[in-house]
């Protein structure tokens, strides 16, 4: 289905399970890709939920502005804090109410950073949100981030990948670039998957990086070297919060993960062995379980609190 935001721009929504009315609406789990990717990022954790809860729960997934099947934008409106707005406005459109399970990935786990700063309200022990996994993401500092190289090659490399991309997105149809992936598939086996990762893993990465629009490889990635929201993470006090990367992530190094997670009181860390930055392909069980914990435990309040 399609969304049109309060600016006039179409999202691709996905929705699962009962629709978004009556008086009794299920949990809703909302889950929020990273960049150079779409929805389709999280099928394996789709499948595990509908699987588990079935019509208890509603899953929405969309595909972030200048993504997937959702609107291309300018290079202007490539911000993470407009990603928060869109965030906020499908979750006023399609879980307006009942409780909510977030998870994002990377550039969605800032949205999430980002709504939090919008709309603190929903968040902590009295709001709506009873549950938040942050899946390889960061709170901000990723202008250090050095690719796993020693520090002065990891600053030369690092802006130059999106622009090598948006490049080649520019002089070759998409066609020529599914025929000859050369260039995404080695960043995507380099920088993205850790090695042993799964051939249809990688091919989901792969396609993502050819299907994204140059704006977007551009506009974002210089939107998230300035991203900084440690403050927002405060709203989080109270909400039950996963923080889960792998020990090989060289986009969002483990570092990020504990800084992240010493932000919010009470939070889970999970450092995954051997994975890279693709959890939710590479480790899909792991990211799964942490979701599926996540909504037994809203669930299993949301019972107690009718109960009594």
């Amino acid at each position: 289905m399609q969304h049109t935001t309060d600016d006039g721009r179409v999202l691709h929504v996905h929705l699962e399970g009962p629709p978004a009315s009556g008086s009794d609406t299920p949990l809703t789990v909302v889950l929020a890709h990273c960049w150079a990717s779409d929805h389709t990022l999280w099928g394996y954790q789709t499948l595990d939920l509908r699987g588990t809860f079935g019509s208890a729960i509603r899953v929405l997934r969309y595909d972030h502005r200048g993504h997937g099947r959702s609107d291309r934008v300018p290079e202007s409106e490539t911000r993470i804090e407009r990603l928060g707005d869109d965030l906020a406005e499908l979750i006023d459109a399609y879980a307006p109410t009942g409780d909510l399970v977030l998870a994002g990935h990377s550039l969605g786990g800032m949205t999430i950073m980002a709504l939090a700063a919008r709309r603190p309200e929903l968040f902590g022990a009295e709001g709506r949100v009873r549950g938040v996994a942050f899946v390889a993401t960061s709170s901000g500092q990723l202008d250090t981030v050095t690719l796993g190289l020693p520090a002065g090659a990891g600053d030369l490399l690092r802006p130059q990948l999106p622009t090598i991309l948006a490049a080649r997105a520019r002089m070759l149809s998409r066609r020529q670039r599914r025929r000859h992936p050369v260039t995404e598939t080695l960043i995507a086996r380099k920088f993205l998957l850790a090695p042993g990762a799964r051939r249809i893993d990688v091919r989901h990465a792969v396609n993502g990086l050819i299907n994204t629009h140059p704006e977007s490889m551009c506009g974002y990635y210089r939107d998230l070297m300035r991203h900084d929201r440690i403050d927002a993470l405060a709203a989080l006090a109270g909400t039950p919060t996963h923080v889960l990367v792998g020990s090989k992530d060289l986009l969002t190094p483990p570092a990020h993960a504990t800084r992240l997670a010493e932000a919010i009181p009470g939070c889970r860390l999970s450092i995954i062995p051997g994975a890279g930055h693709y959890l939710p392909l590479e480790r899909d069980f792991v990211v799964s379980e942490a979701l599926v914990d996540l909504v037994r435990d809203a669930l299993a309040a949301r019972d107690s609190t009718y109960a009594a």
